[in-house]
């Protein structure tokens, strides 16, 4: 697993063998998200026990920090184009 970095008690992370598209994965508060990168921007698409406005905590850090998770993505896991 490699550890992005963690806000409001929510850890957002990589698993460690991954595939595309770009995702990033956070737990915390006994609950679990997963945001995928789309066109313009990351979408969420799947969360489980997770509060609304927690859900809007996250997505705020994600966006806030979307240049780090892609550039991250890409140090650990490659370009599409180094295949």
């Amino acid at each position: 697993m490699a550890e992005l970095f963690r806000q409001f008690g929510f850890v957002f992370f990589f698993f460690s063998r991954e595939h595309e598209p770009v995702h990033v994965h956070v737990r915390g508060h006994n609950g679990y998200a997963k945001y995928v990168w789309k066109e313009d921007g990351f979408v969420l698409e799947e969360e489980q026990n997770i509060k609304a406005n927690d859900l809007r905590r996250i997505e705020q850090a994600i966006h806030e920090n979307a240049d780090i998770i892609i550039n991250r993505w890409y140090e650990i896991f490659g370009d599409e184009n180094d295949k």
